[in-house]
């Protein structure tokens, strides 16, 4: 092995290094919002809440998870991505202790409104930070270490809130110490949430912001350990395309006309069409909708477990395939595949005979067709909507606009998300599975036509082209 190709290997290990650090803020971000899965119908009964509550106990922390996301641009230009990443940690801390503690509703959900704060500015960091840190023939992988990371936190969560619950028998049972169960749940997300901050705290800053600040001989030094050689070429045209009189402001986002620029309502296509195929209200309520047509808690909890389980593999399919296929057609392949599963789903619960209490009852093939279409539209979102709207956000924006156009489009990301998560219950309960089904297959079809004539191909560019 010659000299060259020994460090190509190390700048290689190093960058995989440095972004999987930067995705454990992904991790947490797929945990905290999946651990409420196992939580939300022992919550209901703690606390005695109306179907509206638990929504909204559910999907406020969306809220501030828009919050968090619209304002991380500014303080990751302001004062680096690593400082950023550590405040998240700090907060998702927090927000995992006190929402272990809380005595009523209305606290819970403020813990949890702090906590979707932190995924916020972590679900803008971690893109950004990857991109900018990554050499152009490696980003598409690296950039879905962050939808990776995600589903991993999702299956991890899952998984707990499984294991917690089947222990102690029930999600609102006494556990450990003889604390009810639900409250466990939250609080394993503290040992990741503090490992998150210690990680932040090793890995240099992005050298696209030591530019920005004029440090350049740090940016050279991070540079030659991510690329190798001379990178002198590199940092002028960083610097070129780098403002560097001021820092970016939301109005860099309008054109001359005042109107917002072309690719940054792409960006905010890309975010709400992700959201709104429903892909969430498996991952928030699954245990709830497989209870709703006739499932055991545990049976519901196994399935829920296979679902994140499925989500992993698909991922790892992703980022195989990315910068090979190239990230459109991984859309348009994936839109198809949502479309038909998702008009499956609405078929089977919308056709479904129902029980006294209103909910649909899955019988014969019935059952086993809706639980393998559920999963295979996870596996269709799994390869393409879910890791490529990552990627694409965090390299379609020029130098210019990266910060603050990613911190809109991942805003507007969980404000789809919250009125996906809030309007389920609701329409659950007034219009039944069928009308949500339809709802979704109606966005994943749009979703499709959508990439055709939107999205522009961005593998192998350079960001300083972009």
């Amino acid at each position: 092995m010659t000299a060259s190709t020994t460090r190509r290997k190390a700048n290689t290990y190093y960058v995989i290094l440095i972004a999987g650090a930067a995705a454990l803020g992904g991790f947490l971000f797929g945990f905290d919002t999946a651990v409420v899965n196992g939580a939300v119908l022992a919550l209901a009964k703690s606390f005695n809440t109306s179907s509206w509550v638990t929504g909204l106990a559910v999907s406020l922390a969306l809220l501030g998870s828009a919050v968090g996301a619209f304002f991380a641009g500014q303080i990751a230009d302001r004062y680096g991505r690593v400082k950023a990443m550590v405040v998240a940690s700090v907060l998702f801390t927090i927000s995992a202790i006190g929402s272990g503690l809380a005595f009523g509703i209305w606290d819970f959900i403020f813990w949890r409104l702090l906590g979707g704060i932190a995924i916020g500015t972590a679900s803008v960091i971690a893109p950004a930070y990857i991109a900018e840190c990554s050499p152009s023939h490696l980003r598409g992988r690296l950039g879905s270490l962050q939808q990776l990371a995600i589903v991993i936190g999702i299956f991890i969560a899952l998984l707990s809130d499984y294991f917690i619950a089947v222990s102690a028998g029930s999600a609102d049972a006494p556990f450990l110490f003889g604390v009810t169960a639900w409250r466990w749940m939250f609080w394993t997300a503290v040992p990741p949430a503090v490992f998150y901050g210690m990680a932040a705290l090793t890995i240099p800053e992005s050298p696209r912001y030591l530019v920005a600040q004029g440090r350049e001989p740090e940016a050279a030094n991070v540079l030659t350990k991510i690329l190798g050689g001379n990178v002198r070429e590199k940092i002028e045209e960083i610097r070129q395309t780098v403002v560097r009189e001021r820092e970016p402001k939301f109005s860099d986002l309008l054109s001359r006309s005042g109107g917002i620029l072309p690719i940054v309502w792409i960006g905010i296509g890309l975010s709400v069409l992700q959201q709104f195929v429903g892909i969430n209200v498996i991952f928030y309520y699954s245990s709830v909708l497989w209870r709703a047509v006739g499932f055991s808690e545990k049976d519901s909890l196994t399935i829920t477990v296979i679902t994140g389980l499925v989500n992993i593999v698909t991922t790892l399919i992703a980022i195989a395939f990315v910068d090979k296929f190239g990230r459109k057609p991984l859309l348009v392949l994936g839109s198809i595949g949502m479309t038909v599963t998702l008009g499956t789903l609405a078929a089977i619960f919308g056709t479904a005979p129902v029980d006294a209490a209103g909910n649909p009852t899955l019988t014969g093939n019935a059952g086993i067709i809706a639980l393998f279409a559920a999963n295979l539209y996870v596996f269709c979102f799994g390869f393409s909507w879910g890791p490529v709207t990552w990627v694409l956000l965090g390299e379609m924006f020029n130098n210019k606009i990266r910060g603050a156009a990613l911190s809109v489009a991942a805003s507007m990301q969980w404000i789809a998300n919250f009125i996906i998560s809030t309007t389920f219950p609701p329409i659950l309960q007034y219009f039944g599975l069928g009308s949500a089904y339809g709802l979704y297959t109606t966005a994943a079809a749009i979703s499709l036509f959508f990439v055709l004539f939107f999205i522009k191909e961005t593998k192998g560019m350079e960001l300083e082209d972009m």
